[in-house]
């Protein structure tokens, strides 16, 4: 059922004014709107980033879901002085509150389209994770990251096996453990961000180039590739090559190298 719009008299709901969602043509960027709290989450935000996330992941149009946070600042993580005053609250339920914060991640790894973290500022504690828990990350050189969650002399709970998917386990469990700012610069160098930016304007110039790219690729294409690379990463390599083998049965029964070689005509005969 298409959304209605909000008439006047209603203005956005709560969750619309914590995640702003920006839609472009295949691209749904969804803001984290609360740069007053340098971009950190309640547990109202967790709640509308995971619904903003399913609404755009739901919309056969959406290609790519690109997450950033208003202002300089992508976010810094769990908003501790709210969590503080919340404590304080007998009708708090903490379970629920981490539910919606883990549901995000499982929404962005099991997603049949990519994701794209885009980095100002900084990106620390949960704003790391979320970073991290992205299928991409373009960032502005200069930007800080970091698993803070250890300065205050607890374990970054998400982030660590989202870090220990990422990276060997020497330089992971060292970024989950020591609590350091990371520069964007080291993390480009370890793999873990794509593209690197000098200015706010190269950073939008660099955003639009490789998040139309990606908007532009078959969504069948891109959902199977996000599938079987994920399946990948865990399973043996026997057992990974047989989808692979499966998976072209099925792009010949689709007709897909049909096509591709009709496409191709005279032009040569390799994929």
């Amino acid at each position: 059922m298409p959304s209605r719009a909000p008439s006047e008299q209603e203005g956005p709901s709560q969750e619309e004014r914590l995640i702003r969602t920006e839609r472009a043509g295949a691209v749904a960027r969804l803001v984290i709107d609360r740069p007053e709290r340098r971009n950190a989450f309640d547990p109202a935000t967790a709640r509308a980033l995971g619904a903003a996330i399913e609404a755009a992941q739901g919309d056969a149009g959406v290609r790519v879901v690109v997450i950033k946070g208003a202002g300089e600042v992508f976010s810094t993580g769990r908003d501790l002085k709210a969590a503080a005053a919340a404590s304080e609250d007998p009708a708090r339920d903490p379970d629920a509150e981490d539910e919606a914060w883990v549901r995000i991640f499982h929404l962005l790894h099991r997603s049949k389209i990519p994701s794209v973290a885009v980095v100002r500022g900084f990106a620390v504690a949960g704003g790391f994770t979320l970073a991290m828990g992205c299928d991409f990350v373009l960032a502005e050189r200069g930007a800080t990251f970091g698993a803070y969650e250890m300065r205050h002399g607890f374990p970054a709970a998400v982030c660590t096996p989202i870090l220990a998917r990422l990276v060997g386990p020497r330089l992971g469990l060292e970024f989950a453990l020591f609590g350091q700012p990371i520069p964007a610069e080291r993390l480009h160098a370890a793999g873990l961000v794509n593209r690197l930016a000098h200015s706010p304007e190269e950073l939008e110039r660099i955003e639009a180039e490789f998040v139309g790219q990606l908007a532009q690729l078959d969504r069948w294409a891109v959902q199977q590739t996000r599938d079987l690379f994920r399946a990948a990463e865990t399973l043996p390599l026997d057992h990974a090559l047989d989808m692979g083998r499966q998976l072209n049965l099925l792009i010949g029964a689709r007709g897909g190298f049909a096509r591709a070689g009709r496409s191709l005509g005279g032009k040569g005969k390799g994929q």
